[in-house]
């Protein structure tokens, strides 16, 4: 049931007080109220600690620099059977919290949801064409490389016992991006799948000048080099679907192997009516 799921909100933050205040009074309307709610602490000149703790979030400090750190370091600090994340500069929709907790408890055989975003604030007639465009190119080429669906780091859910399972093998570096890299990590062996209903609204600060968007795309290549060779997208590919196709298939080795082994012990297993089966010949 949605209901007995518990929640972490993990929200990575550096000198973004304003932005916060807003993202976490968003986040005291959901229909579905969140267990807790960690606000990781990057380094922060400004007042994104008091105001995290004015809200009564969990403040956790990372000293790494970075969102990937940050966000692990959330991760880490979640105690939820479910771990939402989004950014300080986010709004996420009264329903959020709630279209996820549905969606993890319907569908137990998948590791992470992600859904969208659109912009709310900059030029009106910019913003659906913009987020259009943003996350569309960013999805075609992901799905290129990952040979599945990635997720976005503003808008994600998953579970705690996935990220337990590949805490030790993310990258914690500044110049990755932390939702592309746990993208190839999470996706390797679990399933991502896409979520409309976990609507969430962001900053287009990423196009705004001086934002080094540039920037952004050279830490995306990164990302996917660090994955080199191993995660050459054929490779992947291949590696995936043998997977797939290994984990559809009945053990009947495993099957028939057992009374086997047993029957070279000196064992008869087979079935009878009113007496041990396990009898010695």
């Amino acid at each position: 049931m949605p209901d007995t799921l518990r929640i972490s909100v993990v929200i990575p933050v550096k000198d973004d007080d304003t932005e916060l205040a807003r993202c976490l009074h968003a986040l005291a309307q959901q229909t579905r109220a969140a267990d807790e709610i960690v606000v990781v602490d990057n380094g922060s000149t400004d007042a994104s600690a008091r105001v995290a703790r004015a809200f009564g979030a969990r403040l956790v400090r990372c000293e790494t620099p970075g969102i990937p750190a940050a966000s692990a370091a959330g991760y880490d600090a979640a105690e939820g059977d479910i771990i939402l994340r989004l950014d300080a500069d986010c709004v996420p929709e009264p329903s959020w919290s709630r279209a996820m907790a549905e969606a993890f408890a319907a569908r137990p055989d998948v590791a992470a949801f992600t859904g969208g975003a659109r912009f709310i604030d900059g030029p009106p007639a910019w913003r659906a064409p913009l987020a259009t465009l943003y996350l569309g190119a960013y999805a075609v080429v992901m799905i290129a490389t990952l040979g599945h669906l990635p997720l976005f780091g503003s808008n994600l859910g998953l579970r705690r016992e996935a990220w337990l399972g590949i805490r030790s093998s993310v990258h914690r570096d500044a110049e990755l991006h932390d939702d592309m890299d746990l993208s190839f990590h999470l996706g390797e062996r679990g399933s991502i799948r896409w979520l409309p209903a976990a609507r969430m609204g962001m900053s287009m600060r990423p196009f705004a000048p001086g934002q080094a968007f540039g920037r952004r795309a050279a830490r995306g290549l990164r990302t996917v080099l660090v994955h080199l060779p191993r995660d050459f997208p054929p490779v992947r590919w291949t590696r995936r679907a043998l997977r797939r196709v290994l984990a559809a298939r009945p053990m009947r080795g495993l099957v028939s192997a057992t009374p086997l082994a047993e029957r070279s012990r000196g064992y008869d297993t087979r079935p009878s009516s009113g007496r041990d089966t396990r009898s010695q010949r």
